[in-house]
């Protein structure tokens, strides 16, 4: 058995990852700003399942679920950094507070669950941290560029963060799906800033259109997404990146394309200006 750390475990993939994670046999320290939306789920509620308030944006409260889930398992082996929303508008259409609120929760509360939990795996010089990131944070698109360059933030953290914890035995994955069918082009899960500007409909406003009727017809099966995360886990070596979705999987081979043609393209001006 394994002891997980879970942030965002009431819904959508931290939900699902929490369900897999606890029918193997391992414990799952479930984390969400209301702990009782996960003990919803569970009529009667599994001898490894720990449920925790916290909210990641409150740096004492990941601290406080980490040392309850120590008090009850001892341990803490997989940390799964999943608590996130979306965010769509044109980057000059959102507002500040928007992008703040955005980035608190993507970016910092990811830092603040870190802080929290690498100490025990440091300690341990073994355990796995996953950032679930997203295709977006890979290759973003008009409207959804803030959320994208969030993600874009999680991708920079995590290779670094690769690169300092490999030499004290912790691996480091960022997961980027595509659409899965979870709840995340709804509810609370999605910001939608108003279209204030006119001249950005023609680029934005497909992708508005789209994300609008895209929620429930998403590609993906999120208990299978939860599978490929748990089973990762178990991989001897796990790689830096794991691409979940054929449309992630294309998104990301033609942005590899694009970046290829463009530093052949302009090569010969990126290496003028050296000495």
């Amino acid at each position: 058995m394994s002891v997980w750390f879970v942030t965002g475990a009431s819904r959508g993939l931290g939900a699902e990852i929490t369900r897999e994670a606890l029918e193997r046999g391992h414990g799952v320290i479930a984390t969400a700003r209301d702990a009782s939306a996960v003990l919803r789920a569970y009529p009667r509620v599994p001898e490894g399942l720990l449920a925790v308030d916290a909210d990641v944006t409150e740096p004492e409260q990941p601290a406080a679920a980490v040392e309850a889930g120590l008090a009850r398992f001892g341990r803490i082996d997989v940390v799964v950094n999943n608590a996130g929303h979306g965010l769509v508008g044109a980057v000059e259409e959102t507002s500040d507070r928007a992008v703040r609120a955005l980035f608190d929760v993507n970016v910092f509360g990811v830092l603040n669950t870190l802080r929290a939990t690498l100490p025990t795996l440091r300690a341990q010089r073994s355990g796995h941290v996953l950032n679930i990131g997203s295709v977006g944070g890979f290759a973003t698109a008009p409207a959804v560029g803030l959320y994208g360059a969030s993600k874009f933030a999680l991708e920079g953290i995590s290779e670094a963060l690769h690169g300092e914890l490999a030499p004290l035995g912790v691996r480091v994955t960022i997961v980027e799906p595509g659409g899965f069918r979870t709840d995340f082009l709804s509810g609370p899960s999605l910001r939608v800033e108003p279209a204030t500007v006119a001249d950005y409909a023609v680029a934005t406003g497909p992708v508005r259109k789209a994300l609008a009727g895209f929620d429930g017809r998403q590609p993906g099966d999120p208990a299978k997404a939860a599978k490929a995360v748990v089973d990762l886990t178990e991989a001897a070596e796990p790689p830096l990146r794991l691409q979940l979705g054929a449309d992630a999987v294309e998104r990301v081979e033609a942005k590899l394309e694009l970046v290829r043609r463009e530093l052949e393209q302009w090569r010969h001006v990126a290496l003028s200006t050296a000495l």
